[in-house]
């Protein structure tokens, strides 16, 4: 369903309720825990930046698989429209894929980094705990969170938040946030 010249909230009863006015029920997300801890335990132990970013896009296979293929395709609507800087677009579409799939970390990470970028830091973080409340281990809604704590000021939480992403994932390229001389190393956060 494409919705582009309705309004937001129209569009998200239409497809919610569906043309029978019966609720539309979204499947349970796939459960990929074992996958991702196994590529956790991999990416841990990578040897370069390189092999990790690989290890790093096989997880993204695992956080971007929806619920099911309507999910699916609202998502990778909503990504493409991020991508192409279609912010208002991008934003309708993970608003619709959390209407329909409030149990899908995902919706709540994308919309965040949409938000992000477009630096209502405060929005994305309300979506990032969420999706952190669903998928705690979802590395990229970790250093999003430490991101838009950053954005924020909010310098001591964005580190012991980027520290515990990297506790993941120790290739992040966040991690230089904290190196010395870097905007969260602890000689320079105001305590």
């Amino acid at each position: 369903m494409l919705c582009p010249v309705i309004p937001r909230f129209v569009c998200l009863v239409a497809f919610v309720c569906g043309a029978g006015g019966a609720m539309a029920v979204c499947p349970a997300p796939p459960d990929h825990s074992s996958q991702i801890s196994a590529l956790l335990g991999e990416i841990q132990s990578a040897e370069t930046e390189h092999e990790a970013r690989l290890i790093g896009n096989e997880l993204w296979t695992y956080w971007a698989d929806a619920p099911d293929a309507e999910a699916q395709a609202i998502l990778d609507r909503g990504m493409t429209r991020r991508s192409a800087y279609d912010f208002l677009g991008a934003l309708a579409d993970f608003d619709l894929l959390i209407a329909y799939c409030p149990n899908y970390a995902e919706g709540y990470n994308q919309r965040a980094f949409v938000n992000y970028l477009r630096r209502d830091f405060a929005r994305a973080l309300v979506d990032l705990e969420r999706a952190l409340a669903l998928s705690p281990r979802h590395v990229a809604a970790m250093s999003g969170r430490a991101l838009s704590l950053y954005g924020l000021g909010r310098l001591e939480e964005a580190r012991i938040a980027l520290e515990s992403a990297l506790a993941y994932n120790p290739w992040l390229t966040e991690r230089y946030l904290l190196a010395p001389g870097g905007p969260l190393d602890m000689e320079d956060v105001e305590l």
